[in-house]
């Protein structure tokens, strides 16, 4: 599965949802699908974020609980 393809979540929480890949990571076998919720972060305070705050991160999912629907097309 790559980047754009379009694919539909078959296990999990969000069971039944479809969008496209919004990026893919190898190494842990995770990928961000478009349309699927964001996670909310409290960090801490640093000397880097001197008010601490929250930070929004897209929830990744298991590319095992993905099933491929329309594969992108490249035109060369």
């Amino acid at each position: 599965m790559k980047t754009n393809d379009k694919v539909k979540v078959i296990a999990g929480a969000h069971k039944g949802h479809e969008g496209k890949i919004l990026s893919v990571n190898r190494k842990t076998n995770r990928a961000a699908v478009e349309g699927l919720p964001t996670i909310t972060r409290n960090l801490k305070r640093s000397r880097f974020n001197p008010m601490g705050g929250k930070k929004e991160l897209k929830t990744t999912i298991d590319l095992s609980n993905l099933k491929l629907i329309e594969k992108k097309t490249e035109k060369k």
